[in-house]
Order: C-alpha cells, then structure tokens, then sequence
C-alpha cells in the first residue's frame, strides 16, 4: 500500500501549511525531526509567559512556509529559482534548527559545552544525506552557505531570513507580547535580488523598521527578560552541579540520554568521530532534562535537591539588573548572605550566587546589512536608508549587568 504523503498542518499563525512533496514529507517523519516536538522554541520563557508552549517542531515547518512563499514571489519578479533549488532551500531551512538540543543555550553552556546547534545541525544533515540516498547535498550547500546562489543562503540565515520572521511572529503570537508583531507577508512580498544579494525593495523599508525595533523589544520582553534570565541560569547550574556530581562517581538517576552527557565531557570533535555521541544527543529532548530534574528534587545533595526544588516550583532567584559592572561590595554582601543562611561551602556559593553580562543589538553593523533597492536601481544599507528611526543607535549592543541569588 503506498503512503498518502501529500499532508497538511493547521498553523494557528498561518493557516494551512503544506508538505510540498515527498522528500519533505519524509524528513518530518524521521525519528531527528519528530524530536523537535519535544523542544519548546523558547524553553523556560512560559514562566512568565503561560502560552509560550510552541514547540521548534511548530517554527520549522512555519519557517519552510515562509521559504516556499519567498521562493514563489523571487520567480514572479524574473528571478531564475529551479525547481530543484527551490526544493532545496526549503529543505535547508526545514531542518535548520534540527541540531538543537533541550533547552539549547543552557545545554551548550553546562553539559555539551562549546557545541553549538548549528554545527550539530549541520552533521545531522549530513546523516540523514546518507540515509536519504544523497538528495540532500544541495540543501546542505545552502546552509554551509557554499551554493552559488548566495541569495538562497540569504533567505536561510541573514539578519532578515525566514528564520527571523518566523520566530519573532510566532513568538509574538503565543507569548501575547503585541511588540513583537511583525507584517511577514509584506517583508516577504517586498523581497528581490540584484547582483546575487537578497534586498528588499524601497515600498517595503517601513516593514524592515518595524522588524528590527520588533526584534528588540522582544529580546528585552521575552528572550532576555529578567526572570526567564533568572530561570535560565539555575538550570544552567543545575545541569552543571549534577555533571559535577557524576564526575564525582556519586549516583544520579538519569533517563540514559542524560546519563551519558552527565558522565562524559563531549566536545564537536567528538560527534565527528564517533556516531554514538551524535545518537545519544537525538535522544535528548525537554522530558529527559525535566523527569531527572523532579526526581533530583529528592536527591542528598542540599545545592542540586534545593535548585530543583525551585524550578520544579516557580521560586525562582532575585535577579538585579544594571547598566553597570555590579560592584565587588554588592557581590560580596551577597554572598555573605547566602553563606550566612544556607551554610554552604565557598566551592558550593558558585551554584546559588551568579554574576554575568547579557547584551542585545536589534541590528548588527558586522554582519551582511539589509540592503534596500530603490526604483533608480541605487542600493542602501537599511542604517542610511531609514527616515523613521536612528538605526545606527538599534544597532548599538545594549549590555546589562545582572546578579541573581536566591531571594
């Protein structure tokens, strides 16, 4: 019996969404894609925000929507797009977010340290380029960005890709932080190329504007606010003081997944060279992460029993934030406090007392600009072109100083 794979998915942002064919099909039916179910796009943003639940299964198969909209409005405007190139970008950025991990930032922080989720994106491609009898290899160009058409690399990570669009109106829609709203068919609708760029047309410099004062305000709003920060670094800490505890040879229970990154120090070299550790990171997802983190709320060790109490709870760490280095007489306070109440060693203190920096830029100068196409043919960066707003100031990265303990 053949299997019907022309499906389509009813998106609360979009509507219906369409698997254009059955490659597409059967890479959202593998076991690596139907893992990004179990990843919530914004991990513990739903703290603050009850409706950030969606998943990064949810944004891939939007992000490929927006592709195939981006790809149709390209060919009406003259510009050449094969089919299989169109295919191929679709599929680029379909499984662009495939090699996140649980909780992704924290996890590359803590336990899968200085593996970052793009490289291992890119060697799950290449697993399942294998698997797929090769089909994939020019997907994989696109998202090494190494096709000729740079414009179709563009479209998939740039500092107005698919990607971007689809997470800030997605994000926007299930946090309900209206800031975040985004026009994503007219930014869309206003794509062209010239000279093998991605530009966006001079009628449409009013949605960029929009798009990048959006990007901010939701980074400040829901990415970086104050107690998602907050909840963010204990589970940092929490992942870090059970790995400490395992390297220690002392018992944790862990689902097996979680059990392996725990006991053994993983670098990228390592997920070359042996497929085992890139087969037990497919097999971790937010349930791994959350089922050992409730168990370890009865676990001997006062620092890990203690913070996953407070996760599992909601009672979560004040967090200070300053424009300004906080001072040593600050930190010192503190943690004298802390010392003082919890009776905790000076080696433990590190686990519930956490300085550091965050920083936000709407708009990065050193990355490829925005560039806007006016109707004489001339071509201007979006920080020469904008009348509304002084982009040169969005594009300045704002760093806040923080200092988070237990309240």
């Amino acid at each position: 019996m053949v299997q019907n794979k022309k499906k389509i998915f009813n998106d609360p942002v979009y509507g219906f969404i369409s698997i254009p064919d059955d490659l597409h099909f059967d890479i959202i039916e593998h076991q690596y894609f139907q893992r990004l179910r179990r990843i919530k796009q914004l991990g513990l943003s739903h703290f603050v925000y009850p409706g950030a639940l969606h998943t990064r299964f949810h944004h891939s198969l939007g992000a490929m929507h927006l592709m195939q909209q981006a790809v149709q409005v390209l060919r009406s405007k003259g510009k050449f797009i094969t089919k299989e190139e169109g295919k191929a970008v679709s599929l680029a950025i379909l499984m662009h977010d495939i090699g996140h991990g649980p909780y992704s930032h924290t996890l590359e922080q803590s336990i899968v340290k200085g593996v970052s989720h793009e490289k291992l994106s890119m060697l799950i491609m290449r697993h399942l380029n294998i698997e797929h009898n090769y089909l994939l290899e020019e997907a994989i160009e696109i998202f090494c960005e190494r096709h000729p058409k740079k414009f179709l690399s563009s479209l998939v990570s740039s500092q107005l890709d698919m990607d971007r669009v689809d997470y800030l109106k997605r994000d926007s829609f299930f946090t309900g932080v209206s800031e975040g709203t985004i026009n994503a068919e007219r930014l869309i609708t206003m794509l062209d190329v010239v000279d093998n760029e991605l530009v966006i047309e001079a009628k449409g410099i009013y949605s960029v504007e929009n798009f990048i004062v959006a990007r901010r305000l939701m980074y400040w709003q829901v990415y970086l606010h104050k107690t998602v920060l907050s909840a963010e670094c204990m589970l940092m800490n929490i992942l870090r003081r059970a790995k400490h505890l395992s390297t220690q040879g002392i018992g944790l229970f862990a689902t097996p997944a979680l059990q392996y990154f725990l006991q053994n120090e993983i670098r990228f070299t390592d997920f070359e060279d042996d497929e085992n550790n890139l087969l037990y990171f497919t097999q971790l997802d937010d349930y791994d992460i959350f089922a050992s983190i409730k168990v370890w709320m009865q676990h001997e060790d006062k620092i890990l029993s203690y913070l996953c109490r407070c996760i599992v709870n909601r009672n979560l760490f004040k967090v200070e934030l300053s424009k300004e280095a906080i001072s040593p007489e600050r930190i010192a306070t503190i943690e004298e406090q802390i010392l003082d109440n919890f009776e905790v060693t000076e080696e433990e203190l590190s686990y519930l007392v956490y300085v550091g920096t965050t920083s936000n830029s709407a708009y990065d100068p050193n990355q490829p600009n925005i560039n806007i196409l006016f109707k004489d043919g001339t071509i201007r960066n979006i920080s020469e072109a904008a009348d509304q707003l002084n982009i040169s100031v969005l594009s300045t990265p704002v760093v806040k100083h923080y200092l988070c303990y237990p309240k």
